[in-house]
């Protein structure tokens, strides 16, 4: 079956990790009409480009020609009825999406290609003036003109690498994923009442939100203010202080957006009952940026550890 989209969903995402609809639950924070289609793929009536390239778990994203079964024969006949509105020089990359599909990507590239240079574009395989991606997933294939990738720069951030580590410290990619479900964006304010390092700070930081971070323990809000100036250019808006997470010093609404990843185990230093000060926190963010529930996650990190993920709108 072939389907050349101008139909109402018009951009594929390729997504990224093995949590699918966690991916696709970060994608709409820059994708409108998000819709997971077949494994490490998703389909989006619409993109913002810049927020896309600030995604954790999208790697991609690509304005349809057309979707149709997985084979290199339909892809190849979909192409040749698509109407090509573009000019200049192109490529063409082929993925067999986590191996579902068993497709001979270099023979897609050259046969897709090959229609391209008979509809009479030049091709440049080093520097196009536009990329063809050819998706092939469990079932269907999605050929599409590239329109955006997100950046991958999450390596040099490793909380090793920072000026202030501690243990524990989250990683930047999960970091980031979760900054952007919250709505961290230019011109919103999150808060993270239990700042730690200021890993989660940091990534909201770089796609543009203003952060404050609070942390029971003077020594994590120094530290997090560090990472701060050491991982941000200086036109960042941030600032972090002491302060007791089920009494935060903020007025009521007044932030955008909030996020915490609440000490667990043996290296959290928290005075009391742990359960209580997560429940007066949870309070506090209801306060200053209002939620409710909307869905959960779970994200293995190791054998004997599952963080569970609270999305709350």
């Amino acid at each position: 079956m072939t389907r050349n989209d101008a139909g109402p969903r018009v951009y594929v995402l390729e997504l990224g990790g093995e949590d699918d609809a966690f991916a696709v639950r970060e994608a709409a924070s820059a994708a409108a009409g998000v819709e997971h289609v077949a494994p490490g793929l998703a389909l989006a009536r619409r993109i913002d480009r810049d927020r896309a390239r600030t995604l954790a778990y999208t790697h991609r994203a690509s304005r349809v020609v057309g979707r149709t079964d997985a084979t290199v024969a339909d892809a190849v006949a979909c192409l040749d009825a698509a109407t090509l509105d573009i000019e200049g020089t192109v490529a063409v990359r082929a993925r067999d999406i986590r191996r579902t599909t068993g497709t001979d990507t270099q023979c897609a590239e050259r046969r897709l290609g090959g229609v391209l240079t008979d509809r009479g574009f030049a091709v440049d395989l080093d520097a196009p003036d536009h990329e063809l991606r050819a998706l092939f997933a469990d079932g269907i294939c999605v050929l599409g003109w590239l329109a955006t990738e997100s950046v991958r720069d999450f390596g040099p951030r490793k909380p090793t690498k920072k000026p202030f580590f501690k243990p524990g410290s989250m990683d930047p990619l999960l970091a980031r994923a979760l900054v952007n479900i919250a709505g961290a964006k230019p011109g919103s304010l999150l808060v993270d009442p239990m700042c730690g390092t200021g890993g989660v700070l940091v990534e909201a930081g770089l796609v543009g939100a203003c952060v404050v971070g609070l942390d029971a323990q003077a020594t994590m809000a120094h530290g997090a203010a560090r990472n701060l100036a050491h991982c941000l250019d200086g036109d960042a808006v941030f600032a972090t202080a002491r302060a007791d997470a089920t009494r935060l010093p903020l007025r009521d609404d007044a932030a955008d957006a909030a996020m915490f990843d609440a000490p667990y185990g043996r290296q959290s230093k928290i005075e009391g009952d742990l359960d209580s000060v997560v429940a007066g926190a949870l309070g506090e963010t209801r306060r200053v940026a209002g939620w409710s529930v909307e869905t959960t996650f779970e994200r293995r990190v190791h054998r004997s550890l599952v963080r569970h993920i609270a999305v709350l709108e």
